[in-house]
């Protein structure tokens, strides 16, 4: 049997996150978010939300914030194009996903997802006097990009 698609619940999709993501914990909040069963079974999950960067508008742009699974072959992609399929459907122009600098984005690319960037790396600066989470990786990461709507 194949992979399967599903819509899940943040708690649903935070629990996984919390007991298989290798370096994230689970998010504050989403848009909506997306599973992927094979045999009837969640092995996968990701959460789709308004971009992390304050200067990307929300209304045009959506992130995935989160994808995770057991390693299941092709459940990445699954997760991947669906998230992508959706956002079209809302109206949404783009989708963005950031991957470490040590992942090598093969999931993303075989979804006909584009490199965009490489960011620096590091800290946000704590200029709105709200403490910043750190206990995310600071290292540079690569930004990739579906248009979905023009």
């Amino acid at each position: 049997m194949g992979l399967k698609i599903v819509p899940v619940e943040l708690k649903e999709a935070n629990a996984f996150i919390a007991e298989k993501h290798r370096h994230h914990k689970p998010v504050q909040g989403h848009r909506f978010s997306i599973g992927v069963l094979k045999d009837g079974e969640l092995v996968g999950v990701a959460t789709i939300g308004r971009p992390v960067a304050r200067l990307t508008n929300p209304k045009e742009v959506l992130e995935v914030t989160r994808l995770c699974t057991d390693g299941t072959k092709n459940a990445c992609s699954a997760l991947y194009s669906a998230a992508a399929r959706a956002g079209k459907e809302l109206g949404y122009k783009k989708i963005q996903s950031f991957i470490l600098d040590e992942e090598n984005g093969a999931s993303l690319k075989a979804s006909g997802w584009q490199f965009e960037s490489t960011s620096p790396g590091g800290q946000w600066k704590h200029t709105d006097g709200k403490p910043r989470r750190t206990d995310q990786p600071t290292c540079p990461k690569h930004k990739y990009l579906k248009v979905l709507n023009r």
